[in-house]
């Protein structure tokens, strides 16, 4: 008896002819209040973004409350260690919290460390990493994406989502080659 594979619908890719037909769609497609969808291009498009109306990343802060928490455990460590604990006279300096300045360096360094961990790790939880596959490597079009192919996909996850009527949109935007995408579970 032959296994059966279950799939889902993971949305409706389309094929743009250039770089400005893709920007111009991606304006509908915003405009139009689709909010589970993405470009594929092959180079930078200059202006995209806002075509998209992709809004600022949280990301920033993420790293900058790092940043700080970095720094707050440095300096508690290091006052903690060198002025409670195990206060650490080195010719007649006082042990207070004017020894700060020798604080510096390790302040820094651990400042650095938790931004760079938290830029990285935030980076892949914001963007939902890892997915060792995406369900758009199996679309037969997709494959020259990187190479001279514009395209666009619109997930089924959108709530404006339906088959028949998102097809249509997207053929009235001049899209071709529209493919159902399906991802295996």
């Amino acid at each position: 008896m032959p296994k059966t594979t279950l799939k889902r619908v993971h949305g409706y890719l389309a094929e743009f002819s250039g770089a400005g037909d893709i920007y111009h769609a991606a304006e509908k497609v915003r405009d139009a209040g689709f909010q589970r969808w993405d470009v594929h291009t092959p180079f930078p498009i200059h202006g995209l973004n806002e075509a998209m109306g992709v809004k600022r990343s949280i990301l920033p802060w993420f790293v900058f409350f790092g940043g700080a928490t970095g720094t707050i455990t440095a300096f508690l460590l290091c006052y903690i260690t060198q002025c409670i604990i195990y206060p650490t006279v080195v010719q007649a300096k006082p042990t207070n919290i004017f020894t700060t300045p020798a604080f510096f360096p390790i302040m820094f360094e651990l400042t650095i460390l938790l931004s760079a961990f938290t830029a990285l790790f935030g980076s892949f939880a914001l963007m939902g990493l890892p997915r060792f596959n995406h369900p758009l490597f199996a679309a037969k079009t997709f494959k020259k994406f990187s190479d001279d192919g514009f395209f666009l996909c619109i997930e089924a996850r959108d709530p404006k989502f339906h088959q028949a009527e998102t097809k249509a949109f997207l053929e009235g935007l001049g899209g071709r080659n529209i493919e159902l995408v399906e991802d295996e579970l």
